[in-house]
């Protein structure tokens, strides 16, 4: 049977990424040793890091003045690398969820740390809007997609001061203006590549501001005067970046999968809005087209411990929502096909027949 994979990280990843993976695990490049052993300053990898970096510019038209950094940690160490760097004074934060909660935890051990607007008095389901920018920020901190809550930024904001964001689960998802932002940064294993590597954007003339002393491996600088080799890079989850935008650019780049994801997208919402026994939790206009969560509709609800093993007996993998807030989730990020998305509606359609009031 074919699985459906809706896992939301580690998740899908394209077929031809993870053959031409698989290959360069026995043997790299024909050279007779494998992607797992060779040296991080082999030039043979060497030109894989820099292909990288410059498919990572090439399509998110990244402007001069930006460094592209490949880093371990994940996303959470992120959290606090950004105000080490960055928070002088004071920070703004805009909480919409988990990892914007964890992210303003971390900044609150470097400085005074404001939270600007939240959408945590309605459990996170919209994105706020039209709340004022205090222009004494150091920076301004954003979550671009909520991963648990299924809600996203469908615009780049306007800020008054340097604007970061967290885009781990909708990076390459969608055209993103990267001039309004000073630093975006991520975890590859939702659209990128598999965990084990971090993707960090940088305008380089937002750092060195700060007074206090910078840890070597946390002061950016380093990693971009090194190439994003200060230390060993992630050397595996790096040439598996490379395979998926080598890939992304060759189905037409960012503006082709958006457009594909927003079909997507609208396939699975349609199907939940008009299945009497489904329902979204996020506000239409914000809903995530990376992470389509949903519950069992008013007058439904004893059927939902029925559905998850109905849908897994289907090829269905990896749908049950968020413990914190339950339900369902299918995460439909670049990789996934269209026609996983139509396996899952038509699952839900079967079940809606079967349960027919």
């Amino acid at each position: 049977m074919k699985k459906h994979n809706f896992s939301a990280g580690p998740s899908i990843l394209p077929a031809i990424a993870m053959e031409n993976a698989a290959k360069a695990v026995l043997d790299f490049d024909g050279i007779g040793l494998s992607i797992l052993e060779i040296s991080h300053r082999s030039k043979e990898f060497e030109a894989v890091i820099e292909e990288a970096t410059a498919l990572f510019k090439e399509l998110l038209n990244i402007p001069d003045g930006y460094q592209v950094l490949f880093l371990g940690g994940g996303a959470s160490t992120q959290f606090f690398h950004v105000p080490y760097n960055l928070l002088e004074k004071k920070a703004g934060y805009v909480n919409t969820g988990v990892w914007a909660k964890k992210a303003l935890k971390e900044a609150a051990n470097f400085g005074e740390v404001v939270t600007v607007a939240s959408s945590e008095d309605k459990n996170f389901t919209y994105i706020p809007k039209g709340f004022a920018i205090p222009s004494d920020l150091d920076y301004l901190h954003i979550t671009t997609n909520n991963t648990i809550y299924g809600t996203e930024y469908h615009t780049d904001i306007d800020s008054p001061v340097t604007l970061v964001a967290d885009m781990s689960s909708d990076i390459f998802s969608r055209p993103v203006d990267v001039s309004k932002y000073g630093l975006i940064y991520g975890g590859a294993q939702k659209n990128i590549g598999p965990a084990g590597v971090t993707f960090v954007v940088v305008k380089e003339d937002i750092l060195g501001k700060v007074s206090r002393p910078l840890p070597s491996m946390v002061d950016y600088r380093n990693h971009i005067k090194n190439g994003s080799m200060f230390n060993t890079p992630p050397v595996f989850p790096i040439f598996v970046i490379r395979e998926t935008l080598r890939w992304l650019k060759s189905i037409g780049g960012v503006e082709a999968m958006y457009k594909i994801n927003k079909e997507k997208a609208a396939i699975l919402y349609d199907e939940i809005d008009n299945n009497p026994l489904f329902k979204g939790t996020a506000v239409k206009e914000d809903r995530s087209l990376m992470n389509v969560c949903f519950v069992m509709n008013d007058g439904y609800e004893e059927l939902a411990a029925e559905f998850l093993p109905f849908a897994q007996e289907r090829g269905m993998v990896g749908i049950k929502g968020h413990r914190l807030v339950g339900g369902f989730r299918a995460s439909i990020y670049n990789a996934m096909p269209k026609e996983s998305v139509q396996a899952l509606v038509d699952c839900m359609k079967e079940f809606a027949k079967l349960h027919k009031k």
